[in-house]
């Protein structure tokens, strides 16, 4: 039967080149993580220029604190990718619809307490971050404003992990060409036209996403009909949130964990003073451009291994779990060598102040030096987690920063000069990929579904045609 054209939208990674299918499929992931950097880089040079250092460092600091609130959701929402892709390789169609219904009622739940709590909890963690007088009233104006956009956050990383799920990584980009347009528009107008300062930046970022969560929700509902996708939240099935969260709450609680670590990281930065809180700000715009090969890959190293996992097609899951993490350092590595090439000439754009370009050139050769271990370690733990196995990636992850990353941090800083502690991050990277590389090895629940794939290729049994039962 011939595919008709939203058909061919998803990529199906039970067939086909593996290489193929996974850049296929993380392309236009990169390009939509382009447009988020963008995003937020014209926060930072529109805040820069407009408003001065002072509000550059606010926005930097402020990002932390909702990062720890969001990011329990948003690992739920990979949550649900995961178990989305594992339903579709194994032609459960009925299983995608319920667990789309669950996430939808899942966004209302949490999306408006913690738009609540993060308003009212903001001055209490900006105090315990230690951020200074100086930058005070602007970090609580923006951290506030960013929490009342929570909704539109989760709503949109939700629906975005239902279509990676389904294959479909195209749409996400459509969604943030909008989001990105609508953020550029509305900073220029509030920051640059009305002078709201960090307000103007706050707003602009939270109305785009609820935006592009609206326009997520119409897309699914036209392009999935079957999927019987609603507006609003319906009857909630508690076995199916019940899965959803044993997969994705261990993952979403180490992504909290994880930002709660980097708000410990932001004490140590602010307490350099504002021009290195400036520094690091401008330099974590360069690093997250090069991160965009990270994530992509990655996601689609979790699409990979769910759906084969799910098809029960272990030979082809025994082949590019290799494959797909040296695909990921290697692009990691090459472009953060080009960044590293030509930071000078882009940090500039952010800042004129010697002392704030000084500290951001030490922080991005420090982080882009590395950053392919973390490409690695970040693609291995991917492909473990989409065959539902997310243990072992959590604490590895907690790990990596709190048993690692931070010491590490502090000791630089006790010991030698807090302006170096961004050599933290070589350090944590090395020991993740060594870990997630030892799992590969050593795990004999990974080694067990290896052997699978094995044993049926030499077998003779036809690959990629088995599904689970109904």
């Amino acid at each position: 039967m011939a595919q008709t054209k939203d058909q061919r939208k998803k990529i199906d990674m039970t067939k086909g080149s593996i290489i193929q299918n996974v850049l296929l499929f993380a392309i236009p992931i990169v390009i939509g993580n382009i447009l988020q950097q963008m995003y937020t880089t014209v926060d930072t040079l529109v805040v820069s220029y407009y408003c001065g250092d002072r509000s550059l460092a606010a926005v930097g600091t402020s990002a932390q604190p909702v990062e720890v609130l969001l990011c329990v959701f948003l690992g739920i929402g990979a949550g649900v990718s995961i178990l989305v892709s594992q339903s579709i390789g194994a032609g459960d169609e009925k299983k995608v619809s319920e667990l789309s219904a669950a996430a939808t009622s899942f966004v209302y739940l949490s999306g408006i307490p913690i738009a609540i709590i993060g308003f009212f909890a903001a001055p209490y963690i900006l105090k315990f971050m230690g951020v200074p007088a100086d930058v005070w009233d602007s970090a609580l104006i923006y951290t506030r404003l960013v929490f009342l956009g929570a909704l539109g956050n989760i709503g949109y990383n939700m629906n975005a992990g239902i279509l990676r799920g389904l294959g479909d990584s195209v749409a996400s980009l459509w969604f943030l060409v909008v989001s990105c347009a609508t953020n550029i528009i509305l900073d220029l107008l509030f920051v640059a036209g009305l002078r709201m300062d960090v307000a103007g930046a706050a707003i602009a970022t939270s109305s785009s996403m609820f935006l592009s969560w609206i326009v997520s929700i119409f897309y699914i509902k036209k392009k999935f009909p079957e999927l019987k996708f609603t507006i609003l939240p319906k009857t909630l099935d508690m076995d199916d949130m019940k899965s959803i969260l044993a997969l994705g709450l261990p993952i979403g609680l180490n992504n909290s964990l994880f930002s709660f670590g980097h708000m410990a990281m932001q004490t140590l930065v602010n307490a350099q003073g504002y021009q290195f809180m400036a520094g690091a700000s401008v330099a974590g715009r360069i690093t997250g451009i090069t991160n965009v090969a990270i994530t992509a890959v990655s996601a689609a190293a979790s699409t990979f291994s769910g759906q084969n996992y799910g098809a029960r097609n272990f030979d082809r899951l025994r082949r590019g779990y290799i494959l797909i993490p040296v695909i990921n350092g290697i692009a990691t590595l090459a472009l953060g060598m080009i960044f590293i090439s030509f930071r000078m000439p882009i940090l500039r754009f952010f800042s004129q102040d010697e002392k704030v370009l000084l500290y951001a050139s030490r922080y991005v050769v420090a982080v882009l030096i590395s950053q392919w271990c973390y490409a690695v370690f970040n693609s291995i733990s991917n492909v473990v987690n989409g065959v539902g196995m997310v243990k072992f990636t959590t604490v590895i992850n907690l790990m990596m920063l709190w048993a690692v990353r931070i010491p590490t941090a502090y000791i630089i800083d006790r010991f030698y000069d807090g302006t170096y502690i961004m050599f933290c991050f070589p350090v944590s990277f090395l020991f993740g990929m060594i870990c997630m590389i030892g799992y590969y090895i050593f795990s004999p629940a990974w080694k067990s579904i290896i052997e699978k794939g094995r044993d049926r290729k030499d077998s003779g049994i036809p690959l990629g045609t088995y599904h689970i039962p109904s």
